[in-house]
């Protein structure tokens, strides 16, 4: 036993450095075949004989002198699984070296007669699978990783899969089972897709059609069977459950993603778009929580289109176009989302108690200099849910719905998500406008809070396009304005709840416009059509901003001021429903109206001597000096298009395309002196407020005061950004063209100067 597991360590090391094999082949071949399990799945002793075409005798080559021994190995038993474990490791370093190019030839050529001629043994295969019944877990693990990669392998030489293969996985596929073999079935399948599309030098098309073609059926008939089961009732689901659905969830990516990156068209690829709501009643059953997070996230990225795209990026070639079903399968998708969210699916999401992470961290991630959260809040499953909502809702609005049907949607799904958000948000954050919780649940995820920001601009579009169509009187549009306010979908807010995050930073902005990884070139190019279209609002809401930000300075001030004296309560609060129609209701709950300290100052006040460099000075938030959280990936989108799967379809470049799309003519909007409606000139500080503060936060030398209110410092920001973008383009230093875009940019300072000199 000893001298057959030295050959195999000394085989191990030459494989491993990849050195060509002297020896005859078939002595090879036979250390390397492994033996047949015995009942309870481990190895029995190795056998003398070889089954294998073109082996006959025994294996035997001393492993001193490489040359014939007399006997065979005997007293093998008692160390077989140890055996068993060498050879599948030997197994797997050469398929990886028959498959490198660093390789030498000779050496890669010996390494594929052996590999060839073990797969032609009518049960290799069948040894391998027995195994995945081994009581040693480890044992089962390392011959599910050997086989997925020996099927990787005769797809790579084109060598057609073994019928003792395809009839284990339509075995384990028929029916739902709670075994080890199906676990191990599903791991082999997404291992095999995932050396697939790790290959950057082969057909992976041809590879995964030929893969796929015998197994379509068997995938949506274990589909159904396992998503028909009736866990509902259970107290708690088994280790093999929990397995089962991890697996065939990470299956279902890999097949979605063969659809978006592959020009494939299986059955298997659109099954869970087919039956979206068997999927989403796993949310529902006692399943471990972490399971759960893991299919809200995947319906996350189906919605997004960007299914398998940590696996994908840098290996795959662009996305294919999208099919003729796709359209018809998103909406599915969506619809089904809001039926569930309907009947409770919020209820049945578990989101105290964070998982841990390495390092002790918490599943939400880090929590920001300044900022506090509330325990056990898994912030990931809140902005995942937040943002499955937010885009089922556009998606369903951009295929068929009234203005009537999606104002009523929008009211009780918008109403249910802000409802079950604010238990989880900081009691801060909680008394804010509605529209802010956007910019607070994605503070550490920027590319889902651009996706989130930019489907609810694209809500707000459509409805506003749908009420421009119908002609509908003022008094309707006024009250449709209050309720993408109470509903917390308004752009304006949101994009004004973005800039005081980082701090009116416009070097933040340069950095999400050169970068690629998130949407935020379609995004902000279509917001600043829409607020050259609409100036007239944004000034209003900016004018809530200040006030909001004003009454929170008199009570700093006026803490100051009185030495210690209790603070005064009352507070003036100035509702924007007031603002944009004083016949609307204004019992809006005070919670939502009032601003938040912790939030920047819309107003400095500052000395004479540094009132010039304060203008051009960014105030930054405690999160502007903090890089936002990295992110994986997030694929890039047409300028313009709704669609989440037409956009990331376009083979040319996102900057290029939304450069050219901005150079759409763009008009101020006729109603802008209707909805720029007047409001009370916004106070500087109150009368008792006797020391004003520096921009620093100091006490400034005199009483001097200077305002700098939202709108000034956005359309400043807008300015530093339009100064930075063509410097970088005179250097030629900027990835793109951004001629259009710094059109864009400048007509936004010629309408504000318009408006101030008017």
């Amino acid at each position: 036993m000893d001298d057959f597991l030295e050959v195999l360590e000394q085989l191990y090391k030459k494989v491993l450095l990849g050195a060509a094999l002297e020896h005859d082949i078939q002595d090879y071949v036979c250390y390397l075949n492994p033996a047949w399990p015995d009942q309870d799945g481990s190895t029995a002793s190795c056998s003398a004989r070889s089954d294998t075409p073109g082996v006959r005798g025994k294996c035997h080559w001393s492993p001193a002198t490489w040359r014939p021994a007399s006997a065979a190995p005997v007293g093998l038993r008692s160390r077989a699984p140890e055996t068993a474990l060498l050879q599948f490791t030997v197994v797997q370093v050469m398929v990886a070296r028959a498959l490198s190019v660093d390789t030498a030839f000779q050496a890669k050529e010996r390494y594929r007669e052996i590999l060839k001629i073990l797969l032609q043994s009518s049960d290799f295969d069948s040894k391998l699978t027995c195994m995945f019944q081994s009581s040693d877990k480890l044992l089962s693990h390392m011959a599910a990783k050997c086989l997925a990669l020996l099927l990787y392998f005769r797809l790579k030489e084109k060598i057609m899969l073994s019928n003792a293969w395809i009839a284990f996985c339509q075995k384990n596929l028929s029916e739902y089972s709670e075994n080890e073999e199906v676990v191990y079935c599903l791991y082999t399948l997404t291992a095999v897709i995932k050396e697939i599309f790790k290959d950057t030098r082969s057909q992976k098309t041809e590879i995964l059609k030929q893969f796929l073609t015998p197994l379509d059926a068997a995938f949506e008939v274990f589909y159904n069977s396992l998503f028909s089961q009736r866990f509902e009732n259970l107290q708690d689901t088994s280790k093999i459950a929990n397995s089962l659905l991890i697996y065939f969830l990470e299956l279902l990516e890999l097949l979605i993603a063969s659809r978006i990156h592959l020009k494939l068209q299986f059955t298997c690829q659109r099954i869970f778009f087919s039956k979206p709501p068997c999927l989403l009643r796993v949310i529902t059953w006692p399943i471990e929580a972490f399971v759960k997070r893991k299919f809200i996230i995947f319906i996350k990225k189906c919605l997004l289109w960007k299914v398998g795209e940590d696996l994908c990026r840098g290996s795959v070639a662009a996305l294919m176009p999208p099919d003729q079903h796709l359209e018809g399968d998103m909406l599915a998708v969506a619809d089904a989302v809001l039926q569930a969210v309907g009947s409770g699916l919020l209820k049945a999401l578990s989101v105290r108690g964070n998982t841990s992470c390495f390092g002790g961290g918490g599943s939400g991630g880090e929590v920001q200099p300044g900022r506090e959260r509330l325990p056990g809040a898994d912030h990931v499953l809140l902005r995942a849910a937040s943002l499955l909502i937010v885009k089922s809702l556009e998606i369903k609005f951009q295929n068929r719905a009234s203005a009537k049907e999606m104002k009523v949607d929008l009211q009780r799904f918008m109403s249910e998500l802000l409802a079950f958000l604010k238990p989880h948000l900081e009691p801060s954050v909680r008394s804010q406008h509605p529209c802010g919780w956007l910019s607070q649940v994605f503070i550490e995820q920027d590319d889902d809070m651009l996706e989130a920001a930019k489907a609810s601009m694209g809500i707000f579009l459509k409805l506003s396009r749908e009420y421009e169509a119908a002609e509908s009187p003022t008094q309707e549009r006024e009250l449709w304005h209050h309720d993408t306010h109470e509903n917390g979908y308004n752009p304006h807010c949101i994009f004004l709840f973005f800039l005081k995050n980082i701090g009116f930073d416009s070097t933040v902005l340069l950095d999400f416009l050169i970068s690629s990884e998130t949407c935020f070139l379609e995004y902000f190019v279509r917001y600043l059509k829409l607020l050259l279209k609409d100036w007239g609002t944004f000034l209003t809401i900016c004018k809530d901003f200040d006030v909001t930000g004003s009454n929170e300075s008199m009570n700093i001030c006026s803490c100051i001021s009185s030495l210690g004296q209790d603070r005064s309560s009352n507070r003036t609060e100035f509702s924007l429903l007031a603002a944009l129609g004083g016949h609307r209701n204004a019992h809006a709950p005070a919670s939502w109206a009032a601003g938040t300290a912790s939030e920047p100052q819309s107003q400095v006040v500052v000395s004479p001597e540094t009132h010039a460099t304060s203008q051009t000075r960014r105030l930054s938030s405690p999160y502007a000096s903090q890089s936002l959280v990295d992110y994986d990936s997030s694929d890039d989108s047409e300028v313009e298009s709704t669609n989440p799967c037409l956009a990331n379809s376009e083979q040319t470049s996102l900057h290029q395309e939304a450069t050219k799309k901005t150079q759409d003519p763009v008009g101020t909007s006729g109603d802008e002196k209707e909805l720029s409606l007047e409001l009370p000139s916004r106070p500087v500080f109150a009368k008792e407020c006797n020391t004003p503060l520096s921009a620093a936060g100091h006490l400034a030398p005199d009483k001097t005061v200077y305002e700098a209110g939202i709108s000034h410092r956005t359309v400043k920001c807008f300015e530093e950004l339009r100064g930075a973008i063509h410097r970088l383009q005179k250097k030629n230093l900027f990835p793109y063209n951004p001629t259009a875009l710094l059109k864009l940019l400048k007509q936004i300072e010629v309408i504000r100067n318009k408006s101030t000199n008017a």
